[in-house]
């Protein structure tokens, strides 16, 4: 709880300093954005390790392939990853390149799932069979 405070607070000090920087200098204030963005996601490394090591935990005991949970956690991190990305280009004026990283995400989503979704296509042609 207190890492989401820290977090937050990172993240306002950082975007009411871009607020006084974009005014003299918007791709210093973009630069400062990023670097924020940059320090926040260091600072969550240990919470991301330890969340993937429950995630692991529970693959086991669940008898879940690790096959199948690896799509699932590249998908969410190509999601995180082109949310931030995106947001930062419409920072930057530039909503035509979020979407183009949007529209990208989504299509790197759906390679990274790909072994789930020929998991599902295997079980259903088993139960027609």
């Amino acid at each position: 709880m207190e890492q989401v405070f820290q977090v937050t607070a990172l993240c306002l000090v950082g975007a009411l300093l871009a607020v006084v920087v974009r005014r003299g200098s918007p791709e210093m204030a973009l630069l400062l954005a990023l670097g924020a963005v940059v320090v926040v996601l260091l600072s969550l490394a240990g919470t991301v390790e330890e969340l993937l090591s429950f995630f692991n935990e529970l693959g086991e005991r669940s008898g879940i392939s690790q096959q199948l949970l690896i799509p699932l956690y590249k998908t969410v991190g190509i999601a995180l990853v082109v949310k931030v990305g995106g947001e930062l280009c419409r920072d930057a004026g530039e909503s035509a390149l979020a979407a183009v990283v949007e529209t990208a995400g989504a299509a790197c989503a759906l390679l990274a799932a790909l072994p789930l979704l020929r998991a599902v296509l295997s079980l259903l042609l088993e139960f027609i069979e």
